[in-house]
């Protein structure tokens, strides 16, 4: 975000309103944060991006932010923090430590919503004087390449009131109206200055409301703070933010298809927590409810959005107008990137339909120790045989993700079909395996998880066949395309017995290509890897979606 910011304002690019942003890199997020704090206070619109330990380092800067009602919006890639060891992988363990803060916390679930979230955001502080966080799944979200619609600067205009920045201006610091700010205050006046906020933060969330339905009308993609998908007497559902949003309605939609009756409430607003607004979306069949959370508080009597759907519950006495609903239940998914599937929305809705549902459950490891942990069948599927699924191995530095960037990129803009990319790399990455996830199709794509069913794989290291299990992953029937130094006539006998018995067993296309010879002879030097995504272009057409 910070470096394609960083990029316009190089390259001259101006704003709506004819200049160029100033964009300067501090020496650390603490830095950061007081020069963000200072350009607020002189009148700037001013934004940072940031995640995890950075994250941290801004608290007490954000602090005196919302303390003094400064209209800002900062953008944070959620992270996982340093605990027992450091993770530079996604969870909402960041924006959490961040919540008491009095910044507004505003949740997108998908690239679309990332978009549009951060016009909303922007929208919305400009009216309501709180400062918002608008954060992403990291890595997840952060790093998916995905089609999405544009915003275009019309609707930029039409969302952001002029007016309301000419104010922003006229409450900067300066000599020429002086006025009293930053004190340090007594008991005597300190508790009443504190709470004096609180009419903010009670009309916030119908202000945030109001430009997501202002968005709809100049777009046509309508958004509410609390939403509510599935069936409309649903008696089991799930509370979630995030990216496992898109994977829970996924689901949602499998299981309703199969007669089921299950929902689930995307949080899309988490600061300011609306307690009306969050039990007026739910259906009145249900009975159960399980609340999901990506972070962990130990010791806590509950993991955070938990307890605030708890409350929520409690302080609305909603059992004497739901008379169906029996129990709410918690559990933990997903920290550090770990897999949030289908099958593990599945294993929450099952444990629903117990008469005592497990309670601060988690989904998606096996936990051995506290036994927390339900049990879950790896190889459920919702997704549709329309979407073609692909996956490339390769090796950190060798040029395989940036050419699988650059083929979803022209799947998705020069075809009508959804397209999607995710690649997986560890903390080492350069030099370590790569794992590009390709997916596109038809229909809109919502499965924000790591393919295990691929009818197609390619692998770039000829190498990684006697190493890893390259074909576990590889549907009945899929294309198989490996970079071979061997010819069609020798390639047979130079494969493991074991990756032998996988083609013949799930009857795969096999296909290789010398393409490091192919580059040389061409000229291209070491860029194999586009051979490897022209053939890719070439025989996908096999089971391209129709």
């Amino acid at each position: 975000m910070g470096e394609w910011a960083d990029t316009w304002s190089a390259d001259g690019r101006k704003n709506l309103w004819g200049t160029v942003p100033s964009v300067i890199e501090m020496q650390s997020e603490g830095g950061a944060a007081a020069a963000a704090h200072g350009a607020l206070q002189a009148g700037s619109l001013t934004t940072t991006f940031t995640s995890s330990q950075g994250l941290l380092l801004m608290i007490p800067n954000l602090y005196k932010i919302a303390g003094e009602l400064t209209s800002a919006v900062i953008h944070v890639a959620a992270r996982a923090l340093a605990t027992h060891a450091l993770s530079i992988f996604g969870d909402h363990s960041d924006v959490m430590a961040a919540r008491a803060t009095g910044f507004a916390l505003l949740s997108s679930a998908s690239v679309q919503e990332a978009h549009d979230f951060a016009l909303i955001a922007q929208a919305a502080t400009l009216k309501a004087r709180i400062p918002f966080m608008h954060f992403c799944d990291g890595f997840r979200t952060s790093h998916e390449v995905q089609k999405v619609e544009l915003l275009h600067e019309d609707d930029l205009k039409t969302l952001i009131d002029e007016e309301l920045i000419i104010a922003h201006r006229h409450r900067a610091l300066t000599p020429d109206r002086p006025v009293l700010r930053g004190t340090a205050q007594n008991p005597d006046v300190y508790f009443q200055s504190r709470e004096g906020a609180n009419s903010y933060y009670e009309a916030c969330p119908g202000i945030v409301q109001e430009v997501m339905d202002e968005f709809g009308q100049q777009t046509g993609r309508y958004y509410k703070v609390y939403e509510y998908y599935g069936a409309s007497d649903a008696e089991r559902i799930i509370v979630i933010m995030g990216s496992g949003c898109e994977t829970v309605h996924e689901t949602v939609d499998y299981l309703n298809a199969q007669n089921e009756k299950v929902g689930v409430v995307k949080v899309r607003l988490y600061r300011p927590f609306d307690v009306r607004r969050f039990v007026e979306v739910l259906p009145n069949t249900v009975k159960s409810i399980a609340v999901l959370d990506r972070t962990k508080e130990p010791g806590s009597a509950g993991e955070p959005l938990y307890l605030d759907v708890v409350t929520a519950i409690h302080e609305t006495n909603l059992k004497s107008s739901i008379h169906n609903l029996k129990s709410i239940v918690g559990g933990r998914y997903g920290l550090s990137s770990k897999e949030f599937t289908p099958a593990m929305v599945l294993a929450v809705f099952a444990n629903l339909t117990q008469e005592l549902p497990k309670n601060h459950f988690t989904v998606g490891i096996h936990d051995d120790v506290s036994q927390t942990s339900l049990a879950y069948d790896s190889n459920f599927s919702t997704e549709s045989e329309r979407v073609v699924r692909a996956m490339f191995y390769g090796l950190g530095s060798d040029g395989t993700v940036g050419a699988n960037k650059n083929s979803i990129k022209i799947i998705g803009e020069e075809t009508n079909n959804y397209a999607q990319g995710y690649f997986v790399y560890d903390s080492k990455k350069s030099g370590s395996m790569t794992v590009s996830h390709l997916r596109f199709g038809s229909q809109p794509i919502r499965s924000t998880y790591l393919i295990n069913q691929a009818n197609f794989i390619g692998c770039h290291q000829w190498e990684f066949l006697e190493k890893i299990d390259i074909l576990k992953d590889a549907a009945y029937g899929a294309t198989f395309l490996v970079n071979s130094p061997y010819n069609v006539d020798t390639i047979w006998q130079n494969l493991t017995e074991k990756v032998q018995q996988q083609i013949i067993d799930k009857k795969l296309k096999f296909y290789t290509i010398d393409a490091n010879k192919v580059a040389r002879e061409s000229g291209m030097g070491g860029t194999h890897k586009y051979n490897h995504a022209s053939v890719f272009f070439r025989i996908s057409r096999c089971f391209a979606p129709r």
